[in-house]
């Protein structure tokens, strides 16, 4: 195998690039090896686009293998990896959302790309796997307008310092307080993924320049790669469309748009021009042989639409449904008051855009056991979010997760994650599931919104409530210093729009981002001022959810299960397990509760209807070290010529000699006593070996009574 290798440093870290024949078969294929870590990244490109056409066809898949990180992991029957992880769905979405806007739209060949993680070391993976991907087109004949540059900035609870490209296996994201996704290209940006502990605007701006500034270094590298040995572009013509199509279009379409498309019919007309527009084509293409023509065609109307949008809102200010450029449409929030079955929900609409959130409680054995190729954790707060087909008006296939609603329930996580209390404090495990039942733009915002009511209705004592909202651009092609930001974007706003920039928040700051662009990027400086656009409009959401519920409610609901905790030491664990779970199990089924014993020896014990505090009190009693001057009762359990002896709490015996058990002589022990009987006693020994002597005289002088 013959192989040339490049390096590059980028944040402090080696970063080799390997050229071999190892895919040779690809367009473009890359190795990129940085601390042990290693992916391989391919591109390629379809020979014939004739059965694509109507849409670019791009899809990109993100492949964990188990042996990257030395692991076997599956079932007895199988052990092939199976369907992509939630992280590898996360790590494809986001290497679409940066390549996708760099592409030609009107190539109709379909494109794949996929990366491979062949080894994990100390580099992050999905980084590197980014990185690749921009190598691997840049390189390829594939037509592309990048490269671009991946950067991770970051903050950890231990170390509240910016770091570049600083690696924590992916599955343990509660280490950070800055998890930041930066990619772009010529001191732009085209991708964000943010989650960080209300960081502030400014702060957030600072690391945008901070990631920019590494993301120059990338591009330097693919550009001296590309003058070595990039091959030449394919060139794909674009289609011209007809003058005759373009005179029917002005006579039987554009009148009814430029009448209606800036009013409140404007999303009816443009479903009704779509159709009269459909229906010209196929009378005029009828034959097979017409489908390229006519696909072109139909762009010809999204092409009007892109521009009369545009045009309004740089010339006017003036959006589709007539509101101001940071105005935010019409809000309703509402905690609660569904059904008292349920442990929590909240309502939130904004405009046509309206979420039900619902939450559920467990205990800690209900936490999500997450077996990653990087890393296994547990997780004890999740948030999922469902898009059915009638929430956008129409019919499709119910069942299964796709990856938007993948994305758009880990973005409501992200957000919602910083405000979540410590397990110590509520060891409850928490899922908020967000049903989006109307869509008119940015669902994942108002998930954010219902799920921060939801939380609050079930008394999840959360540190503050969270909200977010989508801030929209519009900008001239030729011209970039002007631009207009659009508040609150809705459906042409995010179909024809620059860019949606999701920001969400609490009233101190930012807890997560989430940037997609459909031009090559956006300026820093814009992005700045659309953090301070959201902010704007997030306060003014935050006072809908607090006039609404201005805080958790005292208590959780009454059919959620009960969680109460105790401290037991290390080496009591074993005990109270008992051998092969003996005694742990006891517990549970005598009280019907679940019980979970961490590492440190708090136990926590889920139950309903008394059956946690009736643990509790097994467990405190098991595990209760008695001092000499303790009072207690307890039961004869055991009579014997010198004394009895006495059960205490749950399994704790000692002994009352005959000379203890009263203030006067007791010539036979079985005379006064027998088994079965409660009496008190005190504590007055305890030898080396832990075991106690018992007085019943000392803890009542007047128990017994002398025989007359």
């Amino acid at each position: 195998m013959e192989s040339k290798e490049y390096e590059v440093e980028i944040g402090g870290k080696k970063i080799v690039a390997m050229f071999s024949d190892l895919a040779n078969q690809a367009n473009g294929s890359v190795i990129l090896k940085s601390e042990g870590t290693v992916v391989m990244a391919t591109a390629v490109i379809s020979k014939d686009g004739s059965k694509n056409l109507g849409f670019f066809n791009l899809t990109v898949e993100y492949l964990e293998k188990f042996y990257a990180a030395g692991k076997i992991l599956g079932g007895q029957y199988n052990k092939r990896e199976g369907r992509p992880s939630d992280q590898a769905i996360l790590a494809a979405r986001m290497i679409d959302r940066t390549i996708r806007p760099l592409f030609d739209q009107h190539i109709k060949n379909a494109v794949q790309v996929i990366v491979t993680v062949i080894a994990v070391g100390n580099t992050d993976p999905k980084t590197l796997g980014i990185n690749a991907v921009s190598i691997a087109l840049h390189m390829s004949n594939i037509p592309w307008n990048g490269p671009i540059g991946a950067v991770q900035i970051s903050k950890t609870k231990e170390e509240q310092t910016l770091k570049v490209n600083h690696y924590i296996p992916s599955a343990d994201e509660s280490v950070y307080t800055l998890d930041l996704l930066v990619c772009g290209k010529d001191k732009t940006i085209n991708m964000i993924e943010a989650m960080s502990y209300e960081l502030s605007e400014d702060e957030m701006g600072q690391c945008f320049d901070l990631a920019s500034s590494e993301i120059s270094k990338w591009e330097d590298f693919q550009k001296k790669l590309s003058a070595d040995f990039g091959k030449e572009k394919l060139v794909f013509p674009k289609i011209e469309i007809e003058k005759s199509v373009i005179e029917i279009f002005n006579e039987k379409v554009r009148p009814m748009l430029e009448e209606k498309l800036f009013s409140s019919e404007s999303k009816k007309v443009t479903k009704e021009a779509e159709d009269l527009w459909n229906k010209i084509l196929n009378e005029k293409y009828p034959e097979e042989s017409d489908d390229a023509i006519k696909s072109a065609s139909e762009d010809y109307l999204h092409l009007y639409l892109d521009g009369a949008f545009h045009k309004m809102a740089l010339l006017q200010g003036i959006r589709a449904d007539g509101r101001k450029v940071d105005e935010v449409r019409k809000l309703f929030a509402k905690a609660g008051g569904i059904s008292d079955v349920l442990h929590g929900s909240g309502i939130f609409y904004r405009g046509e855009t309206h979420v039900l959130s619902v939450l559920a409680l467990g205990g800690p054995e209900d936490m999500l056991l997450v077996q990653g190729m990087e890393s296994e954790s547990k997780k004890r707060f999740m948030h999922h979010y469902n898009f059915p087909p009638y929430s956008g008006g129409e019919t499709g296939r119910v069942g299964g997760i796709n990856r938007r609603e993948m994305g758009h329930g880990f973005l409501a996580e992200k957000a919602l994650t910083p405000v979540i209390p410590d397990k110590i404090n509520f060891p409850y495990t928490i899922r908020v599931v967000s049903e989006s039942t109307a869509s008119n733009g940015s669902t994942s915002q108002a998930s954010i919104c219902a799920a921060t009511l939801a939380l609050m209705d079930g008394g999840v004592p959360i540190k503050t409530p969270v909200a977010g909202i989508s801030v929209g651009l519009m900008a001239d092609e030729k011209d970039v210093s002007k631009y207009v930001l659009l508040t609150d974007i809705q459906g042409p706003e995010d179909h024809y729009g620059d860019m949606d920039f999701k920001v969400a928040g609490t009233k101190n700051g930012i807890t997560a981002i989430q940037l997609d662009v459909k031009v090559d990027g956006v300026q820093i400086k814009i992005l700045k001022e659309a953090l301070l656009r959201a902010k704007q409009a997030r306060l003014g959401i935050l006072e809908t959810i607090t006039k609404e519920i201005e805080k958790p409610r005292d208590n959780i609901s009454p059919n959620a299960p009960k969680i109460l905790t105790v401290k037991i030491k290390k080496d009591q664990i074993g005990m109270v397990i008992g051998p092969g779970g003996k005694n742990i199990n006891a517990i549970r089924e005598a009280t019907n509760t679940e019980i979970t014993i961490e590492e440190d020896g708090i136990v926590f014990v889920t139950g309903k209807n008394g059956g946690a505090d009736d643990a509790i009190k097994i467990i405190s009693e098991m595990t209760h070290e008695y001092k000499i001057g303790e009072m207690a009762e307890g039961v004869v359990v055991k009579i014997m010529d010198f004394g009895a002896f006495v059960k205490i709490g749950s399994d704790t015996e000692g002994l009352v000699h005959i000379s203890e058990i009263a203030p006067f002589r007791v010539e036979k022990v079985s005379d006064i006593i027998k088994e079965g009987d409660r009496v008190p006693v005190k504590i007055i020994k305890v030898d080396e070996r832990g075991r106690l002597n018992f007085s019943i005289k000392e803890a009542n002088k007047d128990f017994f009574k002398p025989k007359v």
